[in-house]
């Protein structure tokens, strides 16, 4: 719970991050763009004044300077319009292939339209000529950029939450591997001892009705042992009966819970086969089964239904328990999560391991509301 709750701190930190990098780019583009936009208006204010100063020049002008200015436009796209529309010049306009005269001339319409130029009047005269002018390349390139340094940004913060989950969920296998085997070697020793205190009860006391159920519980503890030791390992899936894995599970769990609990099974009346490990399998629907126990605080129904869809077989386990809070959902399947008093938070984390990653299925809660109960669903490819 508490590595959860780190993880969604790097998480808003990270997202935190990345807002202010990119409010912060695109305040600082803002003002630059403005800056670089009223330096362009005045250098084709010039322009137009150059323009102007040469229509009005006479032979006595020295237009030296004044061509100069002229000729200094490399980078502003501008078109000169008459009172009528007409195009007299035009520089840096890209063409590409189309109607020069035609693109031009709409091109300069467009230009107008958008409130993109300056008037040049003379003296007495009607007519006046427009220089109309766009941005410049590199300063719709720098408009664009910082959308650029914001998508970057988001990028990277993607790859670091997703590094981070990559790395804790290794770790957290590696953890959980390593306590699973370690579980199972300290299991062994008691448990060989209990077996073999199991058959000297058995010529002492043949007769006695206990000793074959102490003898059930020491192979239960074994089994138990067997299913840690292959945690860890892939097992070899092999062709069984999921009806069989039900009705050992709900033999069980009949024996061992309230008898205010009831059991109940809706399976098929043929057998259905899926390949598995069957021990590993019922360790999942065991673990379904202990947790809704514990949500209905040992008074409630169980409801266990097989059913096959095309190319699955689906179990679904329901209980009429206190069900899951929305915010929990997602986290139900997450290492050390647990919304109760006791417990490490690895039973459905294992049983998610199983399902998925062992036998190539899918465990998730298929609904759950507050007080009424919660339905969890397995579905699994009927050729693993």
């Amino acid at each position: 719970m508490q590595w959860t709750d780190r993880i969604r701190q790097v998480k808003i930190v990270l997202v935190i991050v990345a807002i202010v990098i990119a409010v912060v780019s695109l305040l600082v583009s803002h003002y630059l763009v403005r800056d670089l936009q009223r330096e362009e208006r005045n250098k084709m204010k010039t322009w137009a004044e150059a323009l102007q100063a040469l229509n009005n020049a006479d032979e006595t002008t020295d237009l030296t300077l004044v061509l100069n200015v002229i000729q200094s436009n490399n980078t502003i796209p501008v078109i000169v319009l008459t009172s009528d529309g007409t195009v007299t010049d035009c520089r840096n306009i890209d063409v590409k292939g189309r109607d020069s005269a035609e693109y031009v001339a709409k091109y300069g319409q467009q230009l107008y339209k958008a409130g993109d130029y300056i008037k040049i009047e003379y003296g007495d005269s009607t007519d006046y000529q427009l220089v109309c002018y766009d941005e410049s390349t590199m300063l719709k390139r720098l408009t664009q950029w910082p959308y650029v340094q914001l998508g970057i940004v988001m990028i990277f913060v993607v790859v670091a939450i997703f590094a981070l989950l990559s790395s804790k969920k290794a770790e957290q296998n590696k953890v959980w591997v390593g306590l699973s085997k370690e579980t199972a070697h300290q299991l062994g020793t008691p448990i060989s001892s209990l077996m073999a205190w199991v058959e000297i009860l058995k010529e002492n006391y043949p007769q006695d009705d206990l000793i074959p159920e102490m003898d059930k519980d020491v192979k239960r503890l074994e089994r138990i042992a067997e299913r840690f030791s292959k945690i860890g390992s892939l097992p070899e899936p092999v062709e069984s009966s999921m009806n069989e894995v039900l009705e050992h599970v709900v033999d069980y769990m009949d024996r061992r819970t309230s008898k205010k609990v009831e059991m109940v099974r809706d399976v098929p009346d043929h057998d259905i086969r899926v390949r598995m490990n069957a021990s590993l399998f019922e360790w999942v629907i065991e673990n379904l089964c202990k947790n809704a126990v514990d949500a209905m605080e040992g008074s409630g129904r169980i409801v266990l239904t097989l059913m096959e869809e095309p190319g699955r077989v689906v179990i679904e386990v329901a209980d009429n328990g206190k069900g899951i809070r929305k915010k929990d959902i997602n986290n139900v399947f997450t290492p050390g999560f647990t919304t109760k008093k006791r417990g490490w938070g690895l039973g459905l984390s294992l049983a998610k391991r199983i399902v998925e990653e062992y036998h190539k299925g899918r465990i998730f809660v298929k609904q759950s509301e507050v007080g009424v109960g919660t339905t969890f669903r397995i579905e699994m490819r009927k050729n693993c």
